[in-house]
């Protein structure tokens, strides 16, 4: 049982170091949503116009405070759950982050780490 314990909190520990957004994320967020469309095709670089094509409209949208830009929130749902996931967009229009959060988590976390 301890061995076993042991694996599973050693897969969490690399899927959270593998993560390629904000670090303050729940691995297993991008374990149950990764198969949505928005999750699998969000890349950094796509412009606003790929996301939609990708994501469909966002709940809302809404200008960046700490850095120029503005930023997409969106609600995944999932065998009957949902979760908040954001698209960012620098001043030039394409995406430089995503996650498991709303826009306004990542600008909080985004002022905290200033």
């Amino acid at each position: 049982m301890y061995k076993q314990t042991l694996a599973a909190l050693s897969v969490l520990a690399v899927l959270a170091g593998c993560s390629s957004t904000t670090t303050h994320q729940n691995p297993v967020d991008f374990v149950t949503y990764r198969d949505q469309p928005l999750v699998k095709q969000v890349a950094k670089g796509m412009n606003e116009q790929q996301v939609l094509t990708a994501g469909g409209e966002p709940s809302s949208r809404q200008h960046r405070k700490v850095h120029p830009g503005t930023c997409n929130n969106y609600v995944l749902n999932h065998e009957g759950s949902q979760q908040s996931y954001y698209v960012s967009f620098d001043g030039n229009g394409k995406v430089d982050n995503s996650g498991f959060m709303t826009c306004d988590q990542h600008e909080a976390n985004d002022r905290a780490s200033m």
